[in-house]
């Protein structure tokens, strides 16, 4: 290991990964630059994350080599930056390569002038030339001559560049009326994408692409189309069963590299076990399938075993790569598996996850299922009960054998938006299952953010190694607001309403966009960088600025404030053409405009907290597929409550449910049966 370079004061795991370089790497600040402007050198800007498969490649080959890295400190100044850390900054260079070379991924290598401007960039660059792509060598004495030999042709790019970048930037003229049947025609246009064998939208490689499901279940339910539900269910079903999803620990994998789930990108990140519960959960109370409530259980049983910190939020991501190989410590042989189960078990075991002595991944085999438990049963002449309790005692006894091998790196910085989705995850399941660990971890983790992740009243981006540091961006604040609102739905605790609130105002305070309307992703306040980002489109993550229409929508239907309305009105006449283009890409506004269409389920329990009366009608409510709700809990005679409690009194002294949709109240019940009725509509 070699002598730490600057990276080696940093906080960021990704950052830390790089601190033994041979490469004169800084981190992101005006001392890189002021170099580069003294010594007029251009900056070579590498950007990745910790859990990044070819980052590491990268890595390996190139900033690890004394020959290459030597090159680079000759010619350049360089900058490594975490996207996960400084998402403002990977985004504008992400638009800038984009451009320029018509892609974009991990790692992104930008090169800049000394005032922040790209002229050239790429992706990964292997160390010699290879797969019609050039070595970094030669690349990088091309750029260097290039800056030195032809400026005004580096000043042509710069300014090329710069004008594509604003151009993306443009939103169109907001649109004069909202149709409130494009979700509708959205959910059905998805269809002809589904593939109708493995599920999941198109070929290889195959994405969860959560939200757009969502989006079909909630239509399911408003036109009864039969078709979006099995198009939910078989891609609920398919990812289960592949290799995606991860059948020894719980928990999903990044993607699928081929269209039948079978071999992923063996990274875990956050966000995707954060939507990927919601989806299966939303999907277990349409259909009721045991299966799906197992995803939903073992899944967040995995993050809270093994991606929680002490102090109760959740961690990033883990690496892709163990041991220097990529899914190491994922897969299995044949042999290795006889000498962890039953001898009586092996040959079961083996059938039913797919183990083979020749493999489906270099060799090795990615567990997957072949065969439903019954299905097995009977192909072993055993009962279901037999079969399942043998699944599940190999399953914890692998757990338990790979737990002694190399795991792979684990992120373990908090990001305040990813905690929001996860958050949301845990008190949905928490609600809807009954399930009082989830909510408390769902608690503790908002907390956290609340108090270690704020200064001076501002929330900050994120938080490692005990440092809480950079202002929050959008969806910081959008996702953790949304979360407070699943939070005072499951608890019924006024202090996450009123964070929302406080949350919300935030970002009206630091993000509008008062000329153009909508939301930055950086506030006002924050760096300056070579353009100020604002989008309402979905990417891995839901868009910030739709999760924030849709809890500004929310935030009017507990509080009957009105400005909070309007505000959402302006952000959905914003995006309503874009999304009208192209409503793949916007699924998360497309919610947000079923709930402004539709108005929220307004449903009001007022009683004793502890009461079985109350209680009664509480299981009913929370166990409801009710996409687009608001749901309040009261006791009797509370000074203060939200908007939809107000003249609500508990009738005959009993406790009373009211139920109210688009402007309309149905008649108080305290019949359990009754309100289930009501909301079953």
């Amino acid at each position: 290991m070699g002598r730490p370079n600057r990276l080696a004061s940093e906080t960021s795991p990704y950052l830390l990964q790089h601190a033994h370089n041979p490469v004169d790497w800084y981190p992101w600040g005006e001392e890189a630059f002021a170099r580069a402007q003294r010594e007029n050198k251009p900056v070579l800007l590498s950007i990745g994350y910790s859990s990044c498969h070819w980052c590491h490649v990268m890595e390996r080959e190139s900033f690890d080599d004394p020959g290459i890295a030597g090159l680079m400190n000759e010619l350049f100044v360089s900058i490594k930056v975490d996207r996960e850390e400084r998402p403002d900054i990977d985004d504008v260079y992400m638009k800038a390569v984009q451009l320029l070379i018509g892609r974009g991924g991990w790692p992104l290598t930008v090169f800049l002038t000394p005032s922040k401007e790209p002229f050239h960039g790429g992706t990964y660059f292997p160390p010699v030339d290879r797969h019609g792509l050039p070595a970094f060598p030669r690349v990088l004495q091309a750029i260097a001559r290039a800056f030195h030999e032809r400026p005004d042709d580096v000043a042509k790019a710069t300014r090329d560049i710069l004008a594509g970048v604003e151009q993306l930037e443009q939103t169109s003229k907001p649109a004069a009326v909202l149709d409130p049947s494009l979700p509708e025609r959205a959910a059905l246009a998805l269809l002809g994408h589904v593939d109708e064998s493995n599920g999941g939208l198109g070929g290889a490689p195959k994405f969860p692409h959560s939200q757009a499901f969502q989006l079909m279940l909630r239509h399911h339910r408003t036109t009864g189309r039969s078709e979006l539900l099995e198009a939910v269910r078989l891609t609920c079903r398919r990812m289960a069963a592949g290799g995606m999803y991860d059948q020894i620990g719980g928990g999903f994998h990044r993607y699928s590299v081929d269209e039948r789930w079978l071999v992923p990108h063996f990274e875990k990140m956050l966000y995707d076990n954060a939507l990927l519960p919601r989806l299966y959960l939303d999907a277990y109370q349409v259909t009721g399938d045991p299966t799906f409530r197992r995803v939903v259980a073992d899944t967040l049983d995995y993050v809270l075993r093994e991606m929680r910190d002490p102090g109760g939020a959740l961690y990033t991501a883990t690496d892709a790569d163990s041991e220097g190989e990529e899914g190491k410590f994922f897969v299995w042989t044949r042999d290795e598996v006889a000498r962890v189960v039953d001898p009586a078990d092996v040959d079961l075991v083996c059938r039913y996850w797919d183990i083979t002595d020749e493999g489906n991944f270099e060799g090795k085999n990615i567990a997957h299922l072949t065969l439903a438990v019954d299905d097995l049963a009977k192909v072993f002449g055993r009962s279901p009960q037999a079969t399942a309790e043998a699944i599940d005692r190999a399953r914890a006894r692998l757990y338990e054998a790979r737990a002694e091998r190399v795991s792979p790196r684990r992120d373990e910085k908090v990001i305040v938006a990813w905690n929001g989705l996860m958050i949301s995850a845990l008190a949905d399941a928490g609600r809807v299952l009954d399930v009082d660990r989830w909510l408390e971890a769902a608690v503790g983790a908002a907390d956290f953010l609340w108090t270690a992740v704020r200064r001076d009243g501002r929330l900050l981006h994120g938080w490692a190694q005990g440092e809480a540091k950079q202002l929050a961006f959008l969806d910081d604040h959008a996702f953790l607001a949304a979360a407070c609102l699943d939070l005072y739905e499951a608890t019924a605790e006024v202090r996450h309403l009123d964070r929302a609130q406080a949350l919300v105002e935030a970002i009206d305070a630091y993000f509008h966009d008062d000329r153009g309307g909508g939301y930055f992703f950086t506030p006002s306040d924050g760096e300056t960088l070579i353009t100020r980002s604002k989008s309402g489109a979905d990417g891995a993550l839901p868009s910030g600025s739709s999760v924030a229409t849709l809890a500004l929508l929310r935030l009017h239907a507990f509080t009957g404030l009105d400005r909070y309305r309007a505000r959402a009105e302006e952000l959905l006449h914003l995006y309503h053409d874009a999304a009208a283009q192209q409503p793949f890409g916007y699924a998360t506004y497309l919610e947000a405009l079923e709930l402004y269409a539709r108005t929220p389920t307004e449903v009001v329990i007022v009683g004793p907290r502890g009461d079985s009366a109350t209680l009664a009608l509480w299981d009913v409510v929370r166990s409801a597929y009710l996409p687009q709700r608001a749901l309040v809990r009261v006791e009797p005679g509370d000074p203060a409550p939200p908007a939809p409690a107000r003249d609500r009194p508990a009738r005959e002294g009993r406790p009373t449910a009211y139920v109210c949709r688009q402007f309309t109240c149905s008649a108080p019940t305290t019949d359990p049966a009754e309100l289930r009725a009501l909301l079953a509509q």
